[in-house]
């Protein structure tokens, strides 16, 4: 078959603008072909292809009548219709060595153009998907570099010997692959953006002295040089190593210790960008490991760094004014809508939350994308958008590129080619493709201006910003006016007083152009509450708490109704500032109200709990501690915002306050118990992989279920073991009483330990038999001993109260039914009620407000503590008679028990059901006006009247 037979065959099927080119160029090829060339047109699927290829790509037409038997054997050894060819590029080069620096450049030449052929071939044939052809370029380009890198390391060692680590192993230099490189992303005609790191220094004295520096610096060298020279046979890769430390200023090479001293003080915004995509793609593969745990840190911090929106859009407003300045919007990858901003959205998210989403920390932004949508940070929809048309743009990138095999980015401008690229889309005309292509584009530059235009200075109004800076008082003072607040003096000289703070005056340039954005913003919402003025002040404060961590003040400055959320909180509750000031990590539950006004269930909080320590390694006490805390705070301010807004009741406050307690305990049990059996082993007959034979009992407001914001625990350790001398089965065994103390031990210090992030919860462990003076943890059986022997009867009033909160399940069915006998002893009541009427008395004496006009919620007469004792009282007087009563420890429901039984009349229940929620209620919102838990002398006059008159008919 003749290739003007194929052409009569394929050309109706070609624009009319490509029957020419056809035609000229199947007269040229025919002139070059030999008779076995001809052979392989016999391959109807090769065939078929021919003329599409090679009208859309001159690059191919050209290499092959430049070499006709390149495509004959890309045909005959099957290459051409491989899917899997890249994973034979690295044993190829191995396989066949040269002995010489020119032959190595013909050689990686050469394989290069043929390799590149195949790659384009089956692109614009239809063969290959995105996916294959990107993964195939980043192979071709890996595969060179090593390759090339290990001819030049053998040289240098022949001339100056082996460098070596401290340990003697020798060892070579780290290739890191910056960009799409490094992502697995390359595109057709891209260059290749390389770091260069070895990991030690040292001196080569073998044959002629030479430092480490010096030798690896000469390998560099002459692998860019083998890469990047243009010869007779072209080049193998464009190389650029600009991105290294200190740019084309800096060393071509660093050691692992340069690198990160670099990276932690003088690395810029941009390098942790860059950095995003770098991997290792050549080179010492043990210590790059090494360099990619350094690195990491750099690039993913800790906390939620919203500064990056701000650098990021930077970045792209530079690339657009670069753009316009040359009359080049039309660029798929740089121009509004290309490459560059779905690659921005994506980075962003990761330099934001990929320090604590390790979902994030990843190089495809394909991938990345779908992380966004699993842990819905973005839209679905939005997500399937960019996800469309970054595989369209990547596409017509690499045949923009595949044309001539030029690293352009620009849409053509020439009619024929317009044509060409369009046809190589499948498209029928430019028009119908340059539609499609503007729709993709106008819908991605949508979404990055949604992500990216979250705080446009623009619209910022010229009198706030005034305010800020202060330059007229005057003018300042009559827009405060202008703005609602009561007292204008008062708050412009707390705003100039801000901005002269010390811990306001040492933030970095970057943290005050973020004060210089946030400021005004703050002063233009304000006026959306009542209390403006007493708002900002709160609000300063706690500005100036965390000015040293401008990343929080960023996020606010990003996100609008971040602020608003603030400003709604800080309005309600001086509280809320000052939590947020303690636990800053927590201005990221500003971002999303819905979670923010709906606390979680317990089911929900155990999930997510189980979900955060998942993370952590069980031998990581303090990162165990700081998860846990990181975990209340975020929590007891949701509960706290659901309050404030009216969202919950004070019942469920409690309840919710309550769970995350338990939870945590829950949780924190397990890990202790892990980490006691690691070290020590487990007591006989216990299960390693579960906490036995050891339970936690609560008491007070965490046993009732009456938790408070500020509330500490009440707690007791009990366990249960047949002999506590018997030995545990680890390498480094203890006796079994020894162990559970020392659990106990962990558990207390874990949860009191002073950290940054404050303690857990503050321990009161002195209700366990003999107090202060008593063992940490009791054996279940010296337990019950001791509450019917020795315990006072205010520890039986305790009991009332007394809750098994976690632990061996067998071991809380045991502690319930002793807890039953002990509440239902018989007693004589005369004497049960003169013993708590004086423990009752002595409280009010010792705790009790000294000024009269103050009504103590808790210790004065007719408050919560009369409530709670006639409530014990009536609980240790009528258990032995109806054992019902020992079932529930919460003050409402034991209320509901002792009217049901006829100890209390149903009214009078009512009634201190009544007065007990609205205490507690108003308690919890003192906590959250930063108030003690008082009232006036007027306040709940009435309710208190009807206590009193309940406690005198029962208790006196």
């Amino acid at each position: 078959m003749t290739l003007q037979t194929l052409l009569a065959k394929h050309s109706v099927h070609l624009p009319d603008a490509l029957q020419s080119q056809a035609q000229a160029f199947s007269a040229q090829l025919e002139d070059k072909l030999s008779s076995d060339d001809l052979e392989i047109f016999a391959n109807e699927v090769f065939s078929n292809s021919i003329f599409k290829v090679c009208c859309c790509s001159q690059f191919i037409s050209e290499s092959w009548l430049r070499n006709p038997a390149l495509i004959t054997d890309l045909v005959q050894s099957g290459d051409l219709f491989s899917t899997s060819r890249r994973e034979s590029y690295l044993a190829f080069l191995q396989d066949h060595p040269v002995d010489a620096e020119a032959s190595l450049a013909k050689q990686l030449r050469l394989f290069r153009r043929r390799e590149m052929v195949r790659i384009a071939w089956r692109d614009l044939a239809g063969w290959s998907d995105m996916d294959e052809t990107l993964s195939d370029l980043t192979a071709l380009a890996e595969a060179c570099i090593q390759v090339a890198l290990d001819f030049f390391y053998q040289q240098a060692c022949k001339r100056w010997g082996v460098p070596t680590l401290s340990d003697g192993s020798a060892f070579n230099i780290v290739v890191l692959g910056m960009g799409k490189l490094g992502a697995w992303e390359l595109n057709y005609s891209s260059d290749i953006d390389l770091i260069f790191a070895y990991a030690e220094d040292g001196v080569l004295n073998a044959k002629k002295e030479i430092s480490y520096g010096e030798f690896f610096t000469r390998i560099c060298r002459s692998l860019v040089k083998m890469l990047d020279e243009i010869t007779v046979d072209g080049f193998v890769f464009r190389t650029d190593v600009r991105l290294r430390p200190f740019g084309d200023s800096g060393p071509l090479i660093m050691t692992f210790d340069g690198m990160e001293n670099y990276y932690l003080t003088q690395a810029r915004e941009w390098e942790r960008y860059a950095m995003i995509k770098a991997r290792q793609v050549a080179g010492d593969y043990v210590t790059g490991k090494q360099l990619a745990a350094m690195i990491k840190p750099f690039v993913y911090r800790r906390y939620l760094d919203y500064g990056a929106f701000e650098e990021l859009r930077s970045l792209k407003f530079q690339i657009t004014q670069e753009l316009r300045r040359k009359d080049r919007m039309d660029n798929v990858k740089l121009g509004p809508g290309g490459i560059r901003e779905i690659e921005f959205i994506g980075q962003a998210f990761q330099l934001i939350r990929g320090g604590q989403d390790h979902a994030l920390q990843q190089r495809e932004i394909q991938v990345i994308l779908e992380v966004l949508d699993e842990l819905k940070l973005m839209r679905p929809d939005d997500v399937a958008t960019l996800k469309f048309a970054y595989r369209f743009l990547r596409r017509v990138e690499n045949h923009i590129q595949q044309y001539q095999d030029k690293q352009t980015h620009d849409l053509p401008k020439q009619a024929l080619v317009q044509q060409i690229l369009a046809y190589s889309m499948d498209f029928e005309d430019w028009d119908s493709f340059k539609q499609e292509l503007d729709l993709v584009r106008t819908s991605v530059h949508a979404i990055f201006d949604v992500v990216f235009s979250l705080s446009e200075q623009d619209n910022q109004k010229q009198v706030a910003r005034l305010i800020w800076i202060g330059a007229d008082e005057v003018q300042s003072l009559e827009a405060l006016v202008d703005y609602g607040f009561d007292d204008p003096q008062t708050i412009y000289t707390a705003i100039q007083d801000f901005k002269i703070s010390h811990p306001v005056k040492r933030m970095t340039n970057k943290g005050a152009s973020v004060l210089d954005r946030l400021i005004p913003l703050l002063i233009e919402r304000l006026p959306s509450v009542e209390n403006r003025d007493v708002t900002l002040l709160r609000i300063l404060d706690l500005f100036e708490a965390v000015a040293g961590r401008n990343v929080y003040l960023s996020l606010l400055a990003e996100n609008p109704d971040a602020l608003n959320q603030l400003i709604t909180l800080a309005a309600a509750s001086p509280w809320i500032c000052e939590y947020l000031a303690l636990y800053p990590i927590l201005f990221d539950a500003l971002l999303d109200p819905r979670a923010l006004f709906e606390p979680l269930k317990k089911a929900d909080l155990s999930r997510d709990l189980q979900r955060e320590l998942h993370k952590v390694d069980s031998s990581d006490s303090e990162q165990l501690m700081i998860s846990l805390r990181q975990f209340k705070h975020q929590n007891v301010l949701r509960v706290a915002a659901a309050d404030i807004m009216g969202a919950v009741p004070v019942m469920i406050v409690s309840d919710y306050l309550t769970w995350i307690a338990e939870v945590i305990l829950e949780q924190l049990l397990e890990r202790a118990w892990l980490m006691l059996t690691e070290k020590h082993g487990c007591p006989p007959g216990k299960d390693p992989a579960k906490a036995a034979g050891f339970g936690i009992i609560a008491f007070g407001k965490f046993g009732g279920i009456e938790l408070g914001y500020a509330s500490d625990l009440d707690l007791v350790f009990v366990y249960d073991c047949a002999d506590g001398n018997s030995v545990t089965d680890g390498d480094k065994p203890i006796n079994s009483g020894q162990f559970y103390l020392r659990l106990a031990q962990k558990i207390r210090h874990i949860l009191d330990t002073k950290m940054l992030s404050g303690v857990l919860y503050e321990c009161d462990l002195r209700l366990r038999p003999n107090g202060d003076s008593g063992l940490l943890v009791t054996h279940i059986h010296h337990y019950e001993d001791y509450l019917r022997e020795q315990a006072w009867t205010w520890e039986h009033q305790a009991l009332v109260r007394g809750r098994f909160i976690t632990g061996d399940e067998s071991l809380k069915t045991e502690y319930e039914a002793i807890r039953s006998r002990i509440l239902a002893m018989p007693r004589d009541i005369v004497d049960l009620k003169q013993q708590v009427r004086e423990m009752r008395e002595k409280m009010r004496e010792h705790l009790d407000s000294q000024d009269k006009n103050v009504f103590d919620l808790k210790q004065s007469k007719g408050g919560i503590a009369d409530i709670e004792f006639m409530v014990q009282f009536g609980v240790l007087a009528e258990t032995a008679n109806n054992l019902r009563l020992a079932t529930y420890t919460d003050n409402v429901r034991l209320l509901d028990g002792l009217a049901e039984h006829g100890f209390i009349n149903a009214s009078d229940a009512v009634l201190l059901k009544k007065a007990y929620c609205s205490y507690r209620d108003y308690g919890h919102h003192q906590v959250l006006q930063g108030e003690s838990a008082t009232a006036s002398d007027d306040e709940f006059s009435e309710l208190r009247t009807q206590v009193d008159r309940i406690w005198q008919a029962l208790m006196e």
